[in-house]
């Protein structure tokens, strides 16, 4: 059984529909550590992170909003991947995708104290691979992959210990890319698996055949969980909705691959927006998933309602 470790990152600050800042209570309010529990996991909630007072940088791009704020933030959460990584396995309950600056930070920092390659499962409708120099939203959750992956262009963040090689970072569900975005991304070896490939070959053998790299290379993984990942229909509760997303059945078949895998070693709940959701349905959902890739079959799961 896993040590999961509760860390809430209600980070609000890196787009501009408010809201996420409660993500991490309503994670909490849908029963999510009590899921873990019931699945025999032992569970520890370390609270809610609080990021050091704002700085005062800013960055030539005047489109980049609330840049010092992100910048605490994200030296905030570093700090905190880094020193849960050797407890047990860190959730963060998220707040907003800029969350993930500080969190891939953090775990590969940690993959490098133990000189192990870090691994990178992005679930989300954007492929998130901004600098800071080209978002024209200036919405800084839209650049954690980017920054992950070494990409120059983030001053005044802290430098990443050891970037996560594109070969190492796997995208599933893409299918919103700027052409900024989608020239830097061609020239990197990461893997984009848009809904047209998951379509065409469904979600088991693309996932598949990125696992069996992660265990040859005796590998970390992180997978980062954006809602809107989800079709809207089935999880509307995310300010950033694109029609398309995956199904209900793909997303659980994706949590119980990587669950039967025993290679994930973090994890990122991101974009969920209590304002906007139907009476919990989303963050129930949500939690569903999670014990899905905490190891609930489908035999397992109760009738319930979303």
């Amino acid at each position: 059984m896993t040590h999961c470790i509760l860390i809430g990152a209600p980070v609000d600050e890196g787009q501009r529909r408010p809201g996420c800042v409660m993500g991490p209570m309503a994670y909490r309010v849908a029963g999510l550590a009590q899921v873990l529990a019931d699945l025999g996991h032992s569970v520890q909630d370390l609270g809610d992170v609080a990021p050091g007072p704002a700085g005062d940088q800013t960055h030539p791009n005047p489109a980049v909003h609330h840049l010092p704020q992100i910048v605490a933030w994200t030296e905030a959460l570093s700090a905190a991947a880094f020193a849960a990584m050797p407890q047990g396995m860190p959730i963060f309950l998220g707040g907003d995708h800029a969350l993930s600056l500080g969190t891939v930070r953090g775990v590969a920092e940690h993959a490098r104290r133990v000189d192990r390659p870090q691994f990178v499962i992005w679930l989300d409708a954007h492929s998130d691979f901004h600098s800071f120099a080209t978002t024209s939203s200036g919405n800084l959750h839209g650049t954690p992959m980017a920054y992950a992956a070494g990409l120059p262009g983030f001053e005044p963040l802290p430098p990443l210990p050891r970037p996560v090689p594109g070969a190492n970072i796997c995208m599933f569900g893409i299918r919103s890319v700027d052409p900024a975005e989608n020239a830097a991304l061609r020239r990197t070896d990461i893997t984009v698996n848009d809904m047209r490939v998951l379509d065409e070959h469904g979600i088991a053998a693309p996932l598949c055949a990125f696992l069996d790299r992660v265990r040859a290379e005796n590998g970390l993984l992180h997978v980062s969980l954006d809602v809107d990942f989800l079709d809207p229909a089935i999880a509307p509760a995310v300010g950033t909705t694109v029609p398309g997303g995956a199904t209900f059945r793909e997303a659980h078949l994706m949590m119980e691959l990587l669950h039967e895998s025993g290679l994930v070693t973090s994890l990122d709940l991101v974009e969920l927006n209590p304002f906007l959701d139907e009476r919990g349905r989303t963050a129930r959902l949500m939690v569903v998933l999670v014990g899905s890739l905490m190891g609930r079959k489908v035999f397992d799961r109760p009738t319930r309602s979303f």
